[in-house]
C-alpha cells in the first residue's frame, strides 16, 4: 500500500528552526514528484516546496532562502529543513506526491488536485 507519513512538527519561537520528515513507500519515492504543502485555518492549501525523482527542486518565493528540501535515499525519506521561521509559517504541513516530473504541469506544479497521495499532516506553530 502506497503511503506517506510525516513527522517533525512542533512549536518554536520566531527565528527558530524545525525539520519535517516524510517517509514514502518505495514506489512513490523512486518515481514520483514529492513535496510539501501547508494549510492554516480558513485558508486554502498552498504549496511550499517540491522535488522530483531527478533531484530538481522548487520552492515558493515566501520560503526561499529559509526552507531547504533534501532526501535520504537509503531511508526513502524527504526532509524539509525550515530556518528563520516566522509566525506566518504557522500551519499544518502535508507531504504529498504525484506522477510526472517537476514541471510537467507547468504553472500548475503546486495544484493540490494534481496530487495522488497525501500524508496525515503535522502541525507547525511559530510564536512571536
Amino acid at each position: 500500500q502506497e503511503q506517506l507519513v510525516e513527522s517533525g512538527g512542533g512549536s518554536v519561537q520566531a527565528g527558530g528552526s524545525l525539520r519535517l520528515s516524510c517517509v514514502a513507500s518505495g514506489q512513490i519515492y523512486r518515481t514520483y514528484t514529492m513535496g510539501w504543502f501547508r494549510q492554516s485555518p480558513g485558508k486554502e492549501r498552498e504549496g511550499v516546496a517540491l522535488i522530483d525523482n531527478s533531484g530538481k527542486t522548487n520552492n515558493v518565493q515566501s520560503v526561499q532562502g529559509r526552507f531547504t528540501l533534501s532526501q535520504d535515499n537509503a531511508k526513502n525519506t524527504m526532509y524539509l529543513e525550515m530556518n528563520s521561521l516566522k509566525p506566518e509559517d504557522t500551519a499544518k504541513y502535508f507531504c504529498a506526491a504525484r506522477r510526472y516530473g517537476l514541471w510537467f504541469y507547468g504553472r500548475a506544479l503546486y495544484d493540490p488536485k494534481k496530487y495522488d497521495y497525501w500524508g496525515q499532516g503535522t502541525q507547525v506553530t511559530v510564536s512571536s
